[in-house]
């Protein structure tokens, strides 16, 4: 004898939707929705985006944004920043024949304890010396271990994804060897436990 049938369980009815914000240092606009039947299974995702969804400006349409969701709010749900990279098309598109590419990978600090780890790249005009290259990373490392140290992570999150820490690398490398191109590539927030006060 065939097995009778059950009617087919519709996964979806029993879901709510939750809205997803971005932090209020990214202005708290809406990042998307999620649907769960327990608000509690969506703490912890990670959602990205991109800069010209938080901006609208279209200059910022290569950089990937990662936020995770820390907790819920009735039917908001509320994140923290989680990382960004530039998008690999982008990325692409700096590479040039007889050009050096300076890159440098560092773990900082943030003044109220959150450590991120940051990937800068530099782009020179034509190709420089090793003893140029070492100088540029250098500066890269002052700069970012300086501006974390005197910074509260909102404020570090927000001056690393709008180019400010990029641009001081700029103004202080371009002493050392001409330069087309300054950014943080990439960053990853690897420790969110404030230092107690």
């Amino acid at each position: 004898m065939s097995k009778k049938k059950r009617p087919a369980k519709d996964k979806w009815r029993g879901k709510d939707w939750y809205t997803i914000m971005s932090p209020p240092y990214f202005g708290g606009v809406e990042l998307g929705a999620l649907p769960a039947d327990d608000p509690s299974k969506i703490v912890g995702r990670v959602v990205d985006s991109t800069l010209y969804d938080i901006t609208n400006d279209f200059a910022h349409q290569y950089l990937k944004m990662y936020f995770r969701v820390t907790d819920i709010d009735g039917k908001t749900a509320r994140t923290i920043f989680k990382g960004h990279e530039y998008s690999r098309d982008y990325l692409r598109s700096l590479v040039r024949r007889r050009t050096t590419r300076v890159d440098g990978t560092f773990n900082v600090t943030t003044a109220d304890g959150y450590k991120l780890r940051l990937a800068v790249c530099v782009f020179t005009l034509a190709r420089v010396k090793s003893s140029q290259e070492h100088s540029v990373r250098a500066v890269m490392k002052k700069i970012v271990e300086e501006k974390a140290g005197a910074l509260t992570f909102d404020q570090f999150v927000q001056e690393l994804v709008l180019g400010k820490i990029a641009s001081d690398i700029y103004n202080e490398a371009k002493r050392i060897a001409p330069l087309r191109h300054v950014g943080i590539r990439k960053s990853k927030l690897t420790s969110q436990q404030p230092i107690a006060s």
